[in-house]
């Protein structure tokens, strides 16, 4: 059978499944391990050990040619659909990164490499939890042919970041007697990361103000370093379309036989910043995803201003670029490190940072120009008032937590372009 790209014809999005019997867990774990009986599989062996039964009692010769080649179609119908599964196998592609609420495409490829069609395949792919709303996905092909596959793509709605491993893709039949039918779960493990929402802000006083009580004089213009000719080179790379002829390098390029470009040092002095993430247990979870969106938010925004910024987290420490943050934003999760809540961690970068975080007693700690999100809750407001009231450094308070089903998170991005 050629390769099918039809995505939706034919599969259908499963809810989560209701709570089930002890017979029918037994049933599944059977059909897992070997076969069980279809409704006419079941009338048959009935009737199988009915004329048994008569042909023991009449002995009579015909009675007992039916009996036996009804019990030879029964093993036949029991062990085929598990020899005919174990030469399916699914490979399933890589998943593309998305952010929350987009959709995420799987691409699956069933392929047959038996040397027998392979008719009447039930095909289910189990989602990794909090993924989607949407638990499992089905479908079913008819046929596929020796030695040939089948594509199949569907989409799932994303609800809520994170990093999600796709483990297997069970394949059911009862071919090819419809007696018995076997199911076996085939190994398609890849993993999928959904980013976190990133805001798009008009302005941000918190980051638009760092730097401007410390270290006025360091400023650094970026039309001079575009029209820049010398000054200290960073590296040398490829020739790009666009790039000024006056900075290639002529004798690095006469030696690798291609044009190089150099790069130049830009130094942002006053204009370089982290953005840490405090992890520590004690966050309400809607707090904490708001935490990892502001990151987000901040981080891109800061770069947009030409900012040199940074990502900290206790995980992974001071991590950089587009990908690599998104990827740690999105496995971001609340420590359960009881021990993480004495102090500021000690390896937070020297420089600036914008501060995270949901205890209003770690402040004092900060480094010198750093700046500070804090999240609590109503009741704990004028206690936290009252332990910030006496620091020099500035920050916001965020006052209310937006619902975990708005995406959009207005409340949130009004108050990150307040003015202090």
């Amino acid at each position: 059978m050629p390769e099918s790209d039809r995505p939706q014809n034919n599969s259908k999005p499963n809810s989560q499944p209701k709570r089930t019997s002890k017979r029918k867990r037994f049933l599944r774990w059977l059909e897992r391990r070997s076969a069980t009986p279809e409704f006419i599989g079941g009338m048959f062996a009935a009737l199988t050990v009915f004329f048994f039964m008569a042909a023991t009692n009449t002995l009579s010769g015909w009675l007992y040619v039916i009996s036996g080649v009804s019990f030879a179609l029964l093993i036949v119908g029991a062990v085929m659909p598990r020899r005919l599964l174990a030469e399916m196998v699914v490979v399933r592609s890589q998943l593309d990164p998305v952010s929350v609420g987009d959709d995420l495409w799987v691409d699956l490829t069933i392929q047959n490499i038996g040397g027998t069609e392979k008719r009447l395949l039930e095909v289910r792919d189990i989602l990794p939890e909090h993924l989607s709303p949407i638990m499992q996905q089905e479908i079913v092909i008819e046929l596929i042919a020796p030695h040939q596959q089948y594509r199949w793509t569907y989409e799932a709605k994303t609800t809520k970041r994170g990093v999600f491993v796709f483990q297997s893709t069970e394949i059911a039949t009862a071919s090819p007697l419809g007696l018995f039918r076997s199911r076996r779960a085939c190994p398609s493990t890849q993993k999928a990361i959904v980013y976190p929402t990133v805001l798009t802000l008009d302005r941000c006083p918190l980051v638009d103000q760092l730097g401007r009580d410390h270290n006025p004089r360091k400023h650094s213009d970026e039309h001079n370093y575009n029209n820049a000719t010398e000054g200290l080179t960073k590296t040398l790379r490829p020739y790009r379309w666009g790039d000024p002829t006056r900075l290639i390098h002529w004798r690095s390029s006469a030696k690798f036989g291609e044009l190089r470009v150099r790069e130049l040092e830009v130094t942002l002095g006053g204009q370089e910043v982290a953005i840490a993430l405090d992890t520590s247990s004690g966050w309400q979870s809607e707090a904490f995803e708001e935490a990892v969106v502001t990151a987000a938010s901040l981080y891109f925004y800061a770069q947009k201003s030409n900012l040199s910024v940074r990502l900290w987290t206790s995980a992974t420490g001071i991590v950089q670029g587009d990908r690599t943050v998104l990827e740690t934003l999105a496995a971001a999760s609340i420590s359960t490190n009881l021990s993480t809540n004495l102090q500021v961690p000690d390896d937070l970068p020297d420089l600036p940072i914008i501060w995270l975080s949901h205890r209003g007693d770690r402040l004092t700690d900060l480094p010198s120009g750093s700046r500070w999100v804090l999240w609590q809750s109503f009741a704990n407001k004028t206690t936290a008032n009252q332990k910030i009231a006496n620091q020099r450094s500035l920050g916001l308070m965020i006052e209310t937590i937006s619902e975990p089903s708005d995406l959009s998170y207005q409340a949130l991005r009004s108050q990150l372009q307040g003015f202090l």
